[in-house]
């Protein structure tokens, strides 16, 4: 099971999406931070949804 794959099916998100996120959180990158500044990475994703990707 790759546990990318499954969030992005229950996400309903792209898996690149996913895996930059789950990449800037694993970084130690905040959740305000990657909502403010790295929106063009990860497809500008609301703090609400990298919130539960974390």
């Amino acid at each position: 099971m790759n546990i990318i794959n499954e969030l992005a099916k229950e996400f309903n998100l792209r898996i690149s999406q996913v895996e930059a996120t789950v990449g800037l959180i694993d970084d130690g990158n905040t959740i305000p931070f990657i909502a403010r500044y790295r929106k063009e990475v990860t497809g500008s994703l609301d703090d609400t949804v990298l919130r539960e990707l974390d």
